[in-house]
């Protein structure tokens, strides 16, 4: 359906809507369409018009489809009738309509609106994400930083991640602002960037440069470099902070892991009380291991190859070092198919420790207890991101262990088009890849292109930013 380039009169509405294929839903398809081409606004309102007329109201969703357009085009008027018309009709609307209505409203002069609606929505909801990213931004925008923050903060507070566009919009819209609170505000954003083990992407990283250059008497000047192998900076020869856990860091991960995660809430979810122990006695039968492996992750990682064979080239690929591995395995891995063949699997077996979980078990509790069991040396190898476990650590600083032991202990695995290689994630770096500061420096690693997904894998490019 090709929407009408000007509006139309009643007739010419019904013309059209009987030679649709399947005239009940017509207008639901056309407001679709309308919205998908960006008609112009005055189209959108005379098929709206003639859908009053015809049916005595207007339903709800083509309401929020013509909301949708207003948005997208910024009719602030337009954004604020239709809320008119929905407040006096409906109760309270559904998420989708409040996010068109914040997001319409907070780009407008009459943004303030939008504050008032997320009030109204906190009383119903939890206002989602984006209905706290557009007011931020819009307060941001009208140099209203100090609402900026209460907001953020609220949004923290409730649990919401914000998106590094939000960020690094409170870095664009400070520049040259004074304030030693506000100044507090940003560092502190610099410190959830650490907590949270994010790297800022290229455009995120010049904000954060351009933010200190122009705080006002500040003197504040930022280099681009790659830090040495030693861990130190080229620019201001800082020494970065070390990536190794001390002795007395390491044992209380390890007992901290050991009870909360894998013998808390969340171990037996998915394996037996049986099975973990038999796992605990294989291991301590047969550790230290230098690698523990885990084996269905891994088996997956190209798909024109079998399992089997994935697997079987990551455990050549780590057993040329003569590293004792442990590969976590499933006990189907065990039957004879297309994707797990007898005889590459006893040869792999010849080369590694194999342990056979159930079929429903969940590996990285097992993952987790070997490596940590065999001691400060023993590496893991996984694609996932063990987000869940950092979550069941009560405290933060054994979440800030958590993830300065995954970082110098985490293997990953990649391939390149015709073989594969193992990136060794950083055994080799004796300096922690997470923002740092000492008061007068910061550094702060950042990745090229912008990534959704939060990555263990650690960038090797760092602004270093000196107070002079």
């Amino acid at each position: 359906v090709q929407p009408p380039e000007k509006p139309l009169q009643a007739e010419e509405w019904n013309r059209l809507r009987e030679s649709f294929l399947s005239p009940g839903i017509f207008e639901e398809v056309m407001f679709k369409r309308m919205v998908k081409c960006n008609s112009p606004i005055d189209v959108a309102k005379s098929l709206l018009t003639h859908v009053a007329k015809s049916n005595g109201d207007i339903p709800y969703n083509f309401l929020v489809k013509y909301l949708a357009l207003c948005v997208q085009q910024g009719q602030a008027s337009e954004i604020r009738d239709v809320y008119d018309i929905m407040k006096t009709r409906f109760k309270i609307l559904e998420s989708g309509a409040y996010n068109l209505l914040v997001r319409g409203l907070s780009n407008s002069d009459q943004w303030r609106m939008a504050l008032t609606l997320l009030e109204e929505i906190k009383k119903i909801m939890i206002p989602s994400r984006s209905n706290y990213e557009s007011c931020i931004k819009a307060a941001s925008r009208h140099q209203e930083m100090n609402l900026a923050f209460e907001l953020y903060h609220e949004m923290l507070a409730k649990d919401l991640v914000p998106t590094l566009d939000v960020l690094q919009a409170f870095f664009d819209f400070s520049r040259g602002m004074k304030g030693a609170d506000l100044q507090k505000e940003l560092f502190g954003i610099l410190l959830y960037l650490r907590e949270n083990q994010i790297y800022p992407h290229k455009t995120f990283m010049r904000s954060i440069k351009l933010w200190f250059e122009s705080i006002p008497g500040g003197n504040w000047r930022g280099h681009l470099t790659n830090i040495k192998d030693s861990g130190q900076c080229p620019v201001c020869s800082h020494q970065l902070e070390d990536s190794n856990l001390t002795e007395e860091e390491y044992n209380n991960l390890r007992e901290r892991i050991i009870r909360d995660v894998i013998h808390g809430t969340d171990t037996y979810r998915k394996t037996s009380p049986q099975e973990f122990e038999a796992f605990q006695t294989f291991v301590e039968n047969r550790f230290p291991f230098d690698i523990v492996i885990d084996g269905l992750n891994v088996s997956h990682l190209k798909p024109r190859k079998t399992q089997c064979e994935n697997l079987f080239d990551a455990v050549n690929c780590l057993a040329k070092e003569n590293a004792r591995l442990l590969v976590l395995g499933r006990k189907h891995m065990l039957m004879n198919s297309s994707n797990w063949k007898r005889d590459i699997m006893k040869e792999m077996q010849n080369k590694a420790d194999f342990f056979f979980a159930e079929n429903i078990s969940e590996d990285d509790a097992f993952l987790l207890y070997a490596t940590l069991q065999s001691g400060k040396h023993c590496k893991f190898v996984t694609r996932d991101f063990l987000r869940d476990h950092k979550a069941c650590l009560s405290d933060r600083l054994t979440r800030h262990l958590f993830r300065k032991w995954q970082r110098g202990h985490q293997i990953s695995v990649k391939t390149k088009k015709f073989f594969l290689s193992v990136f060794i994630q950083q055994p080799a770096l004796r300096y922690d890849c997470v923002v740092q500061t000492t008061g007068d420096t910061w550094h702060i690693p950042y990745k090229d292109a912008f990534e959704e997904k939060y990555s263990y894998q650690v960038p090797r490019k760092w602004l270093c930013i000196q107070q002079k």
